[in-house]
């Protein structure tokens, strides 16, 4: 599957296991800049173990054009969290991506198996709980999402965040069935003391907070902002992901 527009940059997604593999050709310059970072963040939010992202056969002329790859990490850093690392069995490819010092931030290996085999200890140490539920677009999903987000988080022992967590989904459905003409999906993320909530719809026009007046009522968005640790929203191969995360009051 090729992912993003036509231009003198090609990505194509594969797999190895359960890492995701981005085969990368073509020339990294301003022009197609933008369209490897979505690419990057557009398969991290899948969720698999790891994104490794093979630039043997990418020209970069400008060293500084690199910084795409701490771009896209730090943009799933928070959520969903997933690695990035690069491979690259090309030497003098690789002495670029080393000398633009991308390696403090992304893991630069020789080739994509030797990435793969480095996410295979840290996916051994980190324990995901996930679900997932697809909704119908009709009013009556805010409820659903409500309950399912419930019954994940008791399942998982995480009650205290029960609260906080379906007021979050249900402003977060409301505005997928406001905003969109699409059905969208519900995530539920458990990792460590962490919760995060993600629903996807089919547009990609990405969620942003309304400037700030006295007269206007509290938008949906504001109360997922107060309510969560950290919240965001990505481009995705569908759309786009509007995230939350959570945590216990404690921490």
């Amino acid at each position: 599957m090729t992912v993003g527009h036509p231009s003198p940059l090609h990505v194509t997604k594969g797999t190895l296991g359960p890492v995701v593999v981005l085969n990368v050709d073509g020339v990294l310059d301003s022009t197609t800049y933008s369209t490897l970072r979505d690419s990057i963040i557009k398969a991290a939010l899948d969720t698999p173990t790891a994104v490794v992202v093979d630039v043997t056969a990418l020209v970069i002329p400008a060293p500084s054009a690199c910084a795409v790859f701490s771009s896209a990490r730090w943009q799933v850093t928070r959520w969903p969290d997933v690695p990035v690392l690069l491979a690259c069995a090309e030497d003098d490819r690789r002495d670029v991506l080393i000398g633009s010092g991308i390696g403090r931030y992304v893991p630069i290996h020789p080739d994509v198996d030797a990435a793969a085999d480095a996410v295979g200890v840290h996916a051994r140490a980190r324990v995901r709980r996930r679900a997932r539920v697809d909704l119908l677009r009709d009013p009556h999903s805010v409820a659903e999402a409500k309950e399912f987000v419930t019954e994940c988080l008791l399942e998982w022992a995480r009650p205290q965040l029960v609260s906080r967590a379906r007021a979050i989904v249900r402003e977060l459905v409301r505005n997928a069935l406001t905003h969109t003409d699409s059905a969208p999906s519900l995530r539920v993320e458990c990792s460590g003391p962490w919760v995060t909530v993600a629903v996807d719809d089919g547009s990609p026009r990405l969620a942003t907070l309304a400037e700030w007046t006295l007269t206007r009522r509290v938008t949906g968005l504001e109360i997922v902002a107060g309510l969560s640790r950290a919240w965001g929203n990505s481009p995705s191969s569908t759309g786009k992901t509007v995230w939350a995360m959570i945590e216990p009051e404690w921490l």
